[in-house]
């Protein structure tokens, strides 16, 4: 018997080897019945496609675009763009995942043209583009970045020449908006020009990309350095560079800083590119940088001065990166707000704060430092995420207002124009 079969298989075999069939996993039965747990590879019968794709007990493989990707059967079925399940429309799911069986698996599976079908038990019909698995696969994204960044020191940023937008170009025109925009998303910074001196045209320029954030600071904040609030900023003192409200659970994602009046000396703004100092860890000291990465920390602000009374604390890494590609989103990066290093044992600070050392002194490499002085009209905004300011000290009066703006609306005004974020 056994003998009988395994001629059969080797005939079969060496018909496949002859060319004389075209897609042996649709004749498989005998071969399945002999080796039930053997590998069955389906291939497309157009080579210039190069799609090939094989059914596991517990998930799917499929070799397509020079990539190997697996997909759980639940996911197959979960992600189902069918009327009735996904409504297109709203582009919201319909069904219900909670009514998927875990250890569901498809019936069967045909490949048509460039889209796979996945017939389920109850009969209904998953349809997948080839491309829209390739794009959204873990394989695909691992291999994709979210924002497109040019990481910059001093000198790369200043001869990039990157221009500044003109007032009435950012406002009244898409081009001028998205000009700007695409700049912002690249360096981090970017320059709004000939802008009325009035807090009420620096929050209508604002308002042109983002709802404003309020916080504690109020909706738009305007101060000079009398010290009315508990911060160092409110001052004429020198501040290192920084990223502003750590203390947050979200650090505000985008900060504008407009200069209404200056009448005195000194007070530059410094500018250090935090993705760039961090990459340079990453590059001589990847350990340092994975445990940035992952150490949780606390930072708090305590304030009790006239009827401002705040006490806030926020907790996360100083460098924050998505898990599945590794990509670096959030810098928290602030010595003045750092609370007491307590959520971690006592082996590990010490490497934490040798980890720190290394980024700190990335970060002050005078050939990272971008000096520019804010002059009336001139308009900054800055990635709070991503770029660290700070400012040298100052004398005579001088007037700033300004706004945090909700990172997430920036982003919504950035993709709306076509823009990759």
């Amino acid at each position: 018997m056994w003998c009988h079969r395994l001629s059969h298989l080797q005939s079969r075999l060496q018909d496949l080897l002859r060319g004389r069939v075209t897609c042996w996993a649709l004749q498989q039965s005998n071969f399945k019945s002999l080796f039930p747990l053997a590998i069955y590879w389906h291939h497309t019968a157009s080579k210039s496609l190069n799609c090939v794709w094989q059914q596991h007990e517990d998930h799917f493989e499929l070799q397509y675009a020079n990539n190997v990707m697996r997909f759980d059967y639940v996911w197959l079925r979960d992600h189902c763009r069918s009327a009735s399940c996904y409504n297109s429309k709203t582009h919201q799911r319909s069904l219900d995942t909670a009514s998927v069986d875990l250890c569901i698996q498809p019936k069967t599976i045909h490949l048509d043209e460039t889209t796979l079908f996945f017939t389920w038990p109850d009969g209904h019909v998953t349809r997948y583009d080839l491309d829209w698995l390739a794009k959204n696969s873990y394989e695909g994204q691992k291999q994709k970045v979210i924002q497109p960044r040019i990481l910059w020191n001093a000198e790369i940023y200043q001869q990039a020449q990157v221009p500044a937008v003109d007032f009435q170009t950012f406002l009244e025109t898409k081009e001028g908006l998205k000009n700007f925009l695409q700049n912002f998303l690249l360096y981090g910074i970017a320059f709004v020009e000939n802008v009325p001196t009035t807090q009420e045209h620096t929050e209508k320029l604002a308002e042109r990309i983002s709802l404003i954030r309020e916080t504690i600071y109020g909706r738009m904040w305007f101060f000079t350095s009398d010290f009315s609030r508990g911060d160092t900023a409110y001052t004429k003192l020198a501040l290192d560079r920084h990223t502003d409200t750590t203390y947050f659970q979200e650090p505000c994602g985008i900060q504008v800083f407009h200069c209404l009046k200056h009448e005195g000396t000194g007070g530059r703004t410094l500018l250090v590119d935090g993705f760039y100092a961090a990459e340079q860890v990453l590059q001589k000291a990847p350990e340092e940088f994975e445990l940035l990465s992952k150490v949780p920390l606390k930072h708090e602000y305590i304030e009790n001065v006239g009827e401002c009374q705040n006490h806030m604390i926020g907790v996360g890494p100083v460098l924050n990166i998505y898990p599945w590609n590794k990509e670096l989103y959030l810098i928290r990066y602030n010595n003045y707000d750092r609370a007491v290093i307590n959520t971690i044992p006592y082996d590990v600070v010490h490497r934490w704060y040798t980890a720190h050392r290394t980024l700190t002194r990335e970060l002050r490499r005078p050939e990272n430092e971008f000096w520019v002085k804010l002059k009336p009209g001139k308009v900054l905004f800055i990635d709070n995420w991503r770029v660290l300011h700070g400012r040298e000290s100052f004398t005579g009066y001088r007037q700033l207002c300004g706004c945090y703006l909700t990172r997430d609306d920036v982003l919504n005004t950035a993709r709306l124009l076509g823009l990759q974020a």
